[in-house]
């Protein structure tokens, strides 16, 4: 039994169907990688096994239970975590209020403060900034900072959407190597990025959206070298 499994999974907006009918599977410990252009139904697929959108027909199942029309609220203290496009963090909440946003599910003060002491070996730069308003940090920070406030709620599952978006070419290298730490040290991942190369370099295994459905999937390293794929994604 995979971590998570997707089935024939369908998303309207309206009228408009945006999924259709895809299924996948994240192994426990993987990281698997869905990318695709503008458009394909990745985000559409992040924020529907997150309940932040209702699917019309097929079933998401994490560790064995059912979890279609869970409310996004209780599948963060099932153990899924959620890293946003654009990151999303409280602008105005310094860096430490906004970490300890992430812990607001657990209920041990003292476990909270052993992760955030981890959480900022991790990232020594937001140490550094604790104490600095959210918004005064580099595109960059920022995203550390949103994936520090997702590993603070102790996730299974951590859950990725354009983690590089929008950063220089050294932030996506960096933010690239803290994301396989991250799986190393046991968090399973679910990245949607559209930097094919980079997230294909990393990932286990990968499935390529196009218009609302997978049209090729398989280990990661293996698609790296279809000419399709190469051809749409990969090309200079």
């Amino acid at each position: 039994m995979a971590m998570l499994e997707v089935r024939n999974l369908e998303v309207y907006y309206g009228v408009i169907q945006a999924l259709k009918g895809i299924s996948f599977d994240v192994e426990q410990g993987e990281i698997v990688a869905l990318i695709g252009a503008n458009g394909a139904g990745k985000t559409t697929t992040l924020h529907t096994i997150t309940g932040l959108l209702s699917a019309k027909a097929g079933t998401i199942s994490y560790q064995g239970t059912d979890i279609t029309r869970t409310p996004g609220y209780k599948l963060v203290n099932m153990g899924i975590a959620h890293v946003p496009e654009g990151r999303r963090v409280f602008a105005n909440l310094t860096v430490l209020q906004n970490l300890k946003m992430g812990a607001y599910t657990r209920p041990d003060k003292n476990e909270i403060e052993e992760t955030l002491k981890r959480i900022y070996g991790r990232f020594p730069r937001l140490e550094e900034r604790k104490n600095q308003p959210a918004g005064t940090l580099s595109g960059g920070e920022q995203q550390m900072l949103a994936m520090g406030r997702a590993l603070m709620s102790h996730p299974k599952m951590i859950v990725m959407d354009e983690p590089s978006m929008g950063l220089s070419p050294i932030y996506v290298n960096e933010i690239f190597d803290i994301i396989q730490s991250i799986n190393r040290d046991g968090t399973t991942v679910l990245l949607v990025e559209q930097n094919a190369k980079k997230a294909l370099s990393i990932a286990n295994k990968a499935y390529v959206l196009e218009t609302g459905t997978i049209a090729l999937s398989g280990d990661a390293k293996e698609l790296m070298n279809n000419d399709r794929v190469k051809k749409a994604y990969l090309s200079e």
